[in-house]
């Protein structure tokens, strides 16, 4: 699922709500498309948005269209609780309500040209409203960047495999970020993950072919974050579809174990007590 948030610089409710429905009519030509949206007013105790993400708070309100075939509503949901259940169906979501220093996703600005700067990821457009949106190219540009996976949307994806009739065994792996190896370690708060551009995903695609080749294997789904990962967070996913749990558990073994091994990513770990690149240690 691609994910892009809709930064508000100043446009009235309405400029926003016309943006996301262009959005929305134009994106689920290609894929289902999930709407959620973020109201700070009535946070309960929240007075940094920025927060949104992990800290429940204002309402989080997730549907399906910018109707909604569908609607669910919570104060005790995250805008990450919204976008974990709509990645196994949807193609796409659009976040709206987040400061424009939250989004950790490719966004666009509404209600003004210049796009300003954030503490995420880079900006594809920004208009004074829905008119000036060239739809099509905010899709190109939004589909060549990292999709938003979860472990769940992942097996979603190697389900609907054609090959998942033969298929008696699905075996996956989870790796999340430790916070200490034991109880007198130094607390680890967060990760941060940079990829060698292009060089990993020739190697990520490489690896995943090279292990849908074995006899036995119908599927195989790696996936990597990168950026900023906060102790206790998911960092990296194989997934496995196979014919016998035999070879489920052995690729995921080795699929986890070559993937840490041949794509270059790099680690920075922030402790309590200091930041350093792992690879220089």
């Amino acid at each position: 699922m691609h994910v892009l948030g809709i930064i508000d610089d100043g446009a009235t409710g309405d400029r926003i709500d016309r943006v996301v429905d262009e959005l929305v009519e134009h994106l689920s030509l290609s894929g289902r498309v999930g709407v959620v949206r973020y109201d700070a007013t009535i946070a309960d105790g929240i007075t940094d948005v920025r927060d949104a993400t992990v800290t429940p708070g204002g309402e989080v309100t997730y549907a399906l269209g910018a109707d909604g075939d569908w609607t669910a509503t919570g104060t005790d949901l995250t805008v990450t609780d919204a976008l974990n259940a709509l990645a196994p169906t949807c193609a796409y979501a659009i976040v709206t309500g987040i400061d424009r220093h939250q989004s950790a996703h490719p966004a666009i600005v509404v209600g003004s040209t210049e796009a300003p700067e954030t503490d995420g990821e880079h900006i594809l457009a920004a208009v004074e409203q829905a008119r000036d949106l060239d739809v099509a190219a905010v899709q190109r540009a939004l589909e060549a960047t990292d999709p938003y996976e979860t472990l769940e949307s992942l097996v979603a994806q190697i389900k609907r495999r054609e090959t998942a009739d033969r298929a008696g065994a699905i075996a996956t792996f989870t790796g999340r970020v430790r916070a200490k190896d034991s109880d007198n370690d130094v607390r680890t708060e967060l990760l941060e993950f940079e990829k060698y551009e292009g060089v990993a995903e020739q190697r990520m695609a490489a690896l995943q072919a090279d292990l849908e080749a074995r006899d036995g294997v119908f599927g195989v789904e790696l996936y990597h974050r990168t950026g900023v990962i906060a102790d206790g967070e998911d960092i990296v996913h194989v997934v496995v579809l196979a014919g016998h749990r035999e070879e489920a558990f052995r690729t995921v073994e080795d699929g986890i174990n070559r993937l840490k091994d041949e794509v270059p990513l790099f680690k920075k770990e922030v402790t309590v007590e200091e930041t350093f690149w792992v690879h220089e240690r």
